[in-house]
């Protein structure tokens, strides 16, 4: 990234709509350095008036169901309609290595080089939850740089995936055939999060499994109290991108009839997302001001058992 970039220099990106100035943008708030900070939240702030009027949609799934595949698929339709559509994908970060390999681009082929579309991975890093820990703010970004669309792909269903719920209107959740398998697999949490369903693979021999499936879906939602809306659940095959039409017409109907309940969303969000960052910059300062020697020495004493984490815990809150 360029040294000594000034606020007015990403504003007239923005305004120009270079799509390297975004890109820029992005990697400015996934920046650790806080001159970086600094000039990214005045960047936000200028720029706040100009998000809230994409769609803001979440895309998760258990591991091999095809969300990279229905993500193209979807988002071809969508451009095809000359909408614009940007795709916030998060890959997994090494445990070990700390790397990821951000191969989203290669994955989606022809809609990376789509003109109406733009893709931009990042590392989850140590978030849980599926997504990366600027995601909120490159969502914004992408919002105040007037795309239609902007859909936030996790990395995977699991315990924590349900911090993406909290920053979209509308959360997908992409399921496969074998609904007995699915259902005993996926957290209850996740299933009072989600707004739509999608079971994918439905091509070939699989229709039959998938009535099925979807039938169980169904019947799972339904016992689950939802706020003003029961998540439909669809099927698609994003191969041969039958079901697709049918998905966006429900997408866009949600979009129109629940804009009450997609406003009370997303002020629950905010404050969620306040609360988040106090939390956050708490701990910090916390970690920062005790020291690493005394949490080193104190987490030996856990270790050896002569304190328990409750005391440990009591004796570094009583050094901040």
């Amino acid at each position: 990234m360029k040294n000594n970039l000034t606020l007015s220099y990403y504003l007239d990106g923005f305004k120009n709509q270079d799509r390297t100035i975004l890109s820029r943008a992005i990697t400015l708030v996934e920046s650790q350095n806080p001159d970086h900070h600094k000039l990214a939240q005045e960047l936000l702030q200028a720029l706040l008036a100009q998000t809230g009027k994409s769609k803001r949609i979440g895309i998760s799934g258990t591991p091999g169901v095809g969300k990279s595949t229905f993500i193209e698929s979807f988002g071809k339709l969508l451009t095809s309609q000359h909408k614009t559509i940007a795709v916030l994908a998060v890959d997994p970060t090494s445990q070990v290595s700390g790397g990821s390999i951000l191969g989203d681009k290669t994955r989606m082929n022809e809609l990376a080089v789509d003109s109406l579309a733009y893709i931009r991975p990042s590392p989850s890093g140590l978030t849980l939850g599926g997504v990366a820990k600027r995601t909120r703010e490159s969502l914004l970004l992408c919002e105040a740089f007037g795309f239609d669309y902007v859909l936030i792909e996790t990395v995977g269903v699991g315990q924590s995936e349900t911090t993406v719920a909290q920053m979209v209107d509308l959360f997908v959740m992409l399921l496969q055939p074998g609904a007995g398998d699915d259902l005993q697999g996926i957290k209850r949490g996740i299933l009072e999060m989600v707004d739509m369903v999608v079971v994918t693979k439905d091509d070939g021999e699989n229709h039959m499994i998938i009535q099925k499936a979807k039938h169980d879906y169904e019947r799972a939602l339904h016992i689950l109290r939802h706020e003003g809306w029961i998540p439909p659940v669809l099927s698609c095959s994003a191969l041969s991108k039958t079901g697709l039409p049918e998905i966006q017409t429900v997408i866009e109907n949600y979009f129109t009839e629940q804009k009450s309940l997609i406003k009370n969303k997303r002020d629950r969000q905010g404050l969620d997302w306040m609360w988040q960052l106090i939390n956050d910059g708490l701990k910090e300062k916390f970690l920062s001001q005790v020291g690493t020697k005394e949490f080193t020495k104190i987490e030996s004493e856990v270790l050896s058992h002569a304190l328990t984490p409750p005391q440990a815990a009591k004796l570094l809150l009583a050094k901040y």
